[in-house]
């Protein structure tokens, strides 16, 4: 979750996680993650990503020679599509940022993602999966996570008036990952909850942490 201020610069993340994308790249990673959600883990491979990117074979290969390499590039993309569908820049994290309707914010951003990006989050899972078995993907995973979502989260409830923010954003992104899971592709698959209803469900969560 992205916000204004607590934002790590890009030259401290590692790898393709500070670089600019090129079009060929953004198309790559692209097909990668597509090739997530239809095959999972096991049908990612360059040859792969070269057909359903329409590229000559070998395109992938050169852009991104190893698995770790590749399995890098789409965690990089993963996170940039998520932050830009999850259009977070506008959630309070800077000084003077209204906090009036936050639950109102928070369930408008989580309602976009699960009623419209579904894949993205089948495309998490598959990465996050695979990290636990890939302690050089572990680390690159976590940072993506930590500067774009968690770090900016606590920013926003320190914004909010928080007296714990790191304690309390983690009560929040547990919350709102477990509602992802179960909607994205636990037992409440077919089912998206409204609008109204996550507001209901931040306003709760939100009055137990800050007593508001």
């Amino acid at each position: 979750m992205t916000a204004r201020t607590s934002r790590t610069a890009p030259s401290s993340l590692p790898g393709a996680l500070s670089a600019g994308a090129s079009p060929r790249a953004d198309l790559i990673a692209d097909a990668a993650l597509g090739l997530l959600v239809e095959r999972g883990m096991r049908g990612l491979t360059h040859r792969a990503v070269d057909e359903a990117a329409g590229l000559p074979q070998g395109s992938t290969s050169n852009h991104a020679r190893t698995r770790q390499a590749l399995l890098e590039t789409a965690t990089q993309r993963l996170a940039v599509l998520e932050a830009r569908v999850l259009g977070l820049n506008a959630l309070p994290g800077g000084p003077g940022a209204s906090t009036a309707d936050l639950p109102g914010m928070l369930a408008a951003v989580l309602h976009r993602h699960l009623s419209g990006h579904r894949d993205l989050l089948v495309a998490r899972y598959e990465l996050a999966l695979e990290a636990t078995r890939r302690p050089e993907l572990r680390e690159f995973y976590d940072t993506a996570g930590k500067v774009r979502f968690r770090e900016p989260l606590e920013a926003m409830m320190t914004a909010a008036g928080s007296a714990e923010p790191q304690r309390h954003a983690l009560s929040l992104i547990a919350w709102v990952e477990g509602l992802m899971f179960s909607c994205a592709a636990g037992s409440y698959h077919s089912a998206v909850p409204t609008e109204e209803e996550l507001r209901t469900g931040f306003a709760e969560l939100l009055r137990g942490m800050l007593g508001t």
